[in-house]
């Protein structure tokens, strides 16, 4: 009896929705590699000596890689969730693998028969090839892991997406910071080995845990706890935070020994493993809840909406509802709303029984319902919200993806400490953007996209701080930049799922990271790397003129320049924060467009 017992609680340990959550949080943790780029870019341009063009354009690849995510979107609908994860572990191992192969110089000799005369520049060009394509398919492991994540736990906990997706969201942001003091633990004299651990760090924690994160009916295990267990996530999550920021500015005022960095990361592995608490108890210290009990909890959204659709006849009313009632019917209260929109009906029902109205098929879902991402492409909301994001989420990741060049031009020697700090304001923005968010839909019923149209106004005076040169400029950028592109993170994800279902969530998400690459392709790769490379030179040209030396060939301004001073950035922050308010406008027309699909979804939470 007790070994049955025994078995029945591990077995219900094993299928618990918060062991999934917990285990998806982990892989997240380690998964943010893209975040890493400020600190490996460095490396990478004085190894290979770069200029600061062919160092964008490894950007640009890098977001392309994090953000095409159509295939894992996909293959979530065909094949097992671990079968996902695996294909994310190999091509992160590979891509990643071959990276620090390049840069620590142990790929294979060109052949003989290359001239010598022309050997450098074509090693040269042909290594940055292999970088290009290496830094994508590594980074595009990453896109297996968050689908994975992120499908699991918004399909297990459907009720509950703003919080955990803002919570998963936010540990991969958190990853940069983890993984940073994890290498600064190993102490590791050769700087490509920051490189070599992001193959095999991420690899082998996903590998240890793939066969955890999956659907698990999660809607059938809500609890009165769940209150309580989120308050203790988002506990930890503002600990986590904390710590490590405290542990940021100890390293950058004290020389601390090696002994003591790793008793720091000890206690930093304890913090992110301390949430298992929360399944343990839920399987081994509390009641199991009789199955009669499991049967009476409220089915998925998706199988409600399915059930209705079942009526054929009412399903045809419902679309002649929506053109005929008048738009300050979804702004009453629930009650006098549903006994409004039935007489309505019933009036529909008599002028399509006299023939004066005419029944007409819907001919696709409506906002709320289940989309497909054809379906989804072709409505203006998806389109504002993807253009939205381009301007502003593409301005936040040019700043990250700049950040260690932004470091160096103002006098930073170390600039692995602010990139650990954009990382922990990343992740407190996508814990925070999904905790009010929620708290904004949740009390007032009003569209979770006007979040979004908060955060992009604190990007924009971010970036216009900076382009003043104002003092603490680095500061105001590293914190509210993280702050803001953390919570578009949160935001966007939910707001996806409210807006366009859960059938295809791993589709339209994946989609919706395009945005990112997409921006920063232009904003990085041309904008940003152009203004860049302009100041060096002319910096490089005045230097030479007071020196006395002759002009420098053409050949020589190709080598790596450096830029020095504020102006290397201030021009392309001023443009991008001109950008952050065209996306603020864009966002507030979502947020005009959606009031009633949100009211109808979120009214009867109202008090």
């Amino acid at each position: 009896m007790m070994k049955q017992r025994l078995h029945d609680r591990f077995k219900a340990f094993f299928n618990d929705r918060w062991l999934v959550f917990v285990c998806a949080m982990w892989i997240q943790s380690c998964a943010g590699i893209g975040y890493l780029f400020g600190s490996i870019s460095p490396v990478i341009k004085s190894t290979m000596g770069y200029n600061q063009r062919q160092v964008a354009i490894l950007g640009v690849a890098k977001d392309l890689g994090d953000s095409i995510g159509f295939v894992p979107g996909s293959l979530c609908e065909i094949f097992p969730i671990w079968a996902v994860s695996l294909i994310g572990v190999v091509q992160n191992f590979v891509g990643y693998g071959l990276v620090w192969l390049i840069v620590a110089q142990k790929v294979p000799a060109m052949p003989l028969w290359v001239n010598p005369v022309d050997l450098n520049s074509i090693i040269s060009y042909q290594n940055h090839n292999k970088l290009c394509v290496a830094i994508f398919v590594g980074t595009n492991g990453e896109t297996y892991f968050n689908t994975v994540a992120l499908v699991s736990c918004v399909q297990n906990f459907p009720k509950n997406r703003g919080p955990v997706v803002g919570i998963l969201k936010g540990f991969a942001g958190l990853s940069g910071a983890i993984l940073t003091q994890i290498y600064a633990m190993i102490n590791s004299p050769n700087e490509a080995s920051l490189i070599f651990m992001i193959a095999v760090g991420p690899s082998m924690v996903v590998i240890a845990i793939m066969f955890i994160v999956r659907p698990v009916r999660g809607h059938r295990q809500a609890r009165s706890s769940d209150n309580s267990s989120f308050l203790f996530t988002y506990s930890v999550c503002l600990v986590l935070a904390a710590y490590l920021l405290g542990v940021l500015i100890v390293e950058d005022l004290v020389n601390l020994n090696q002994t003591l960095l790793t008793v720091l990361v000890a206690v930093l592995i304890i913090l992110v493993l301390l949430p298992i608490t929360i399944p343990v108890l839920l399987a081994f210290h509390s009641e199991p809840r009789h199955p009669v009990e499991e049967n009476l909890l409220p089915k998925t959204d998706k199988q409600e909406s399915s059930k209705s659709e079942l009526q054929i006849g009412g399903s045809f009313i419902l679309s002649e509802i929506e053109d005929e009632k008048p738009s300050e019917m979804d702004l009453l209260q629930p009650t006098e709303r549903n006994r409004r929109i039935a007489h309505l009906q019933a009036k529909l029902f008599q002028a399509a029984a006299d023939g004066a109205v005419r029944i007409k098929r819907r001919k696709g879902p409506r906002r709320g319902e289940d989309f497909t991402l054809m379906q989804a492409l072709i409505k203006a909301d998806f389109l504002l919200m993807f253009f939205s994001l381009v301007l502003a989420s593409g301005s936040g990741l040019t700043v990250i993806d700049n950040l260690g060049q932004i470091c160096q031009s103002l006098g930073y020697n170390d600039t692995s400490i602010f990139v650990s700090m954009i990382s922990i304001w990343n992740f407190l923005g996508r814990v925070g953007g999904g905790y009010f968010s929620e708290a904004i839909i949740r009390k007032y019923a009003y569209p979770r996209p006007v979040a979004m149209a908060v955060v992009q106004v604190v990007m924009a005076i971010a970036l216009f701080y900076y382009a003043m040169g104002w003092p603490g400029e680095i500061y105001v950028l590293s914190i509210f930049i993280g702050l803001g592109y953390g919570a578009h993170w949160a935001i966007v994800p939910a707001s996806a799922s409210e807006l366009f279902g859960l059938k295809s969530f791993g589709a339209l998400y994946n989609f919706l990271t395009l945005s990112s690459p997409a921006g920063s392709l232009i904003f990085s790769g041309v904008i940003a790397s152009g203004i860049y490379d302009h100041f060096a030179r002319k910096q490089a040209g005045l230097q030479q003129l007071h020196s006395g030396s002759l002009p420098a060939t053409h050949l020589e301004e190709e080598k790596s320049l450096s830029c020095v001073g504020l102006e290397c950035y201030s021009l392309t922050c001023g443009i991008m924060s001109g950008l952050c308010i065209i996306a603020v406008i864009l966002s507030l027309i979502v947020v005009r467009r959606t009031r009633s699909v949100y009211a109808q979804l979120y009214g009867n939470t109202l008090v």
